[in-house]
């Protein structure tokens, strides 16, 4: 047993699975998130470059967040139903599992946040629409964002709140919602006042921006051998 467990923990490539997959994308998504926001980087590729990272990190968000949903539509249902008797789902409506509800809140979310990123590509903190077109799309992909990241969590735990240092399911519910609460302070940050035109926290916005991306890449790459080897 001990040897077998050394070689699970050993596996990182796994492109024939679908959860694998999940992970790469994920990560690639979060690492747009996570350099986006840094004035470095604004300053070396401009701020038209910068707002189209954002974008493609969030249509990697997208193309994770509806692989995962795949997934859970396609999950096993039971110990009488057997691989040979499945049939692919495109879709499914199961209210009464909280993997269900936590993978299609995450993509609402993850859609939301490709609408304000497309739109921001196109509309500067000065315009009056501003807060309309862009952040609210964005404070609702947030709000998504933490419904889902605690569904996930409460999943993971079977209870409210737990804490399993050791668990490596735990570590990936519990750093991805960590990462979601970074976003939901980003998006009250990044308010525009009408009345003054400038924005709630710039600073903090950028800042816990760049600490969700953080959080979700950490949990993508948690998520690529556990996927493997939750299959092994």
């Amino acid at each position: 047993m001990l040897s077998r467990a050394r070689t699970q923990e050993r596996v990182w490539w796994a492109p024939h699975r679908a959860s694998w997959w999940i992970g790469v994308l994920f990560a690639i998504g979060a690492t747009c998130f996570f350099i986006g926001p840094f004035p470095g980087f604004v300053q070396a590729v401009g701020s038209a470059t910068d707002a189209a990272v954002f974008f493609v990190g969030s249509i990697f968000f997208t193309t994770a967040a509806g692989l995962q949903c795949l997934e859970t539509f396609n999950a096993d249902r039971g110990p009488g139903t057997s691989a040979g008797s499945r049939r692919f789902r495109s879709l499914t409506f199961e209210p009464r599992r909280i993997d269900w509800w936590a993978s299609v809140v995450q993509f609402v979310g993850t859609v939301a946040f490709n609408v304000t990123t497309f739109r921001a590509m196109q509309t500067s903190f000065g315009n009056a629409s501003y807060d309309r077109l862009v952040w609210a799309p964005d404070a609702f992909g947030s709000v998504c964002f933490l419904v889902s990241g605690y569904l996930a969590y409460v999943e993971v735990c079977g209870r409210f709140v737990c804490l399993r240092l050791r668990d490596l399911d735990w570590q990936i519910a519990a750093v991805n919602l960590l990462g979601c609460v970074a976003f939901g302070i980003s998006a009250v940050g990044s308010y525009v006042v009408p009345s003054t035109g400038g924005i709630v926290d710039l600073a903090a916005a950028n800042f816990t921006t760049a600490l969700g991306g953080l959080c979700f890449l950490v949990g993508a790459v948690l998520l690529l051998p556990e996927g493997a080897r939750s299959r092994a």
